[in-house]
C-alpha cells in the first residue's frame, strides 16, 4: 500500500467517524475510495474531500450543497466559482444561525423568567402551609 492510501480504520481514526459514516458518504457519491477485493483505500483527495464534508456538516450545510461546492472543484478556475459559491453558502447560514441563536436566547429569557415565577409561586405556598401548621 503506498503512503497516500488509507484503510477505512486509518480514515475513521484520523478524521473521528465510523465505518457506517464513510460508506455513507461513498453511497452518496462524495467519497471515491478505490477498491482492492473488499478493503477500500482512501486517496489524499478522499481525505481533502472528507475534510470538507465534515467542515461543511459543521457549519450546517446540506448534503447537496456539499456536493455542489466538491464538484465546483473541477472547474479549472483555480477554485474561485467553489470558494464564491462556499462564501455565499456560507454567508447564508450565517444569517440563518444568528436568526436561531437570537430565538434560542428569546427562549432562554422567557424560560428564566418563568422559572423565577415559580420559585416565587413555590416560596408562597412554603410559606401558606407554615402559617397554616
Amino acid at each position: 500500500m503506498t503512503s497516500d492510501m488509507m484503510t477505512i480504520r486509518e480514515m475513521c481514526d484520523a478524521f473521528d467517524v465510523t465505518p457506517r459514516t464513510l460508506r455513507f458518504y461513498e453511497a452518496k457519491e462524495l467519497l471515491f475510495p478505490k477498491r482492492e477485493g473488499q478493503k477500500r483505500l482512501f486517496t489524499k483527495r478522499d481525505r481533502a474531500r472528507l475534510k470538507l464534508i465534515l467542515r461543511g456538516k459543521r457549519f450546517g450545510f446540506s448534503l447537496e450543497e456539499i456536493r455542489q461546492l466538491l464538484d465546483l472543484y473541477h472547474m479549472g478556475d483555480q477554485q474561485q466559482t467553489q470558494i464564491a459559491r462556499a462564501y455565499d453558502i456560507a454567508r447564508e447560514r450565517l444569517a440563518d444561525m444568528e436568526t436561531q441563536r437570537a430565538e434560542l436566547d428569546q427562549a432562554i429569557d422567557d424560560l428564566k423568567e418563568q422559572l423565577k415565577w415559580g420559585e416565587k409561586m413555590i416560596a408562597s405556598m412554603k410559606q401558606t402551609r407554615s402559617a397554616a401548621e
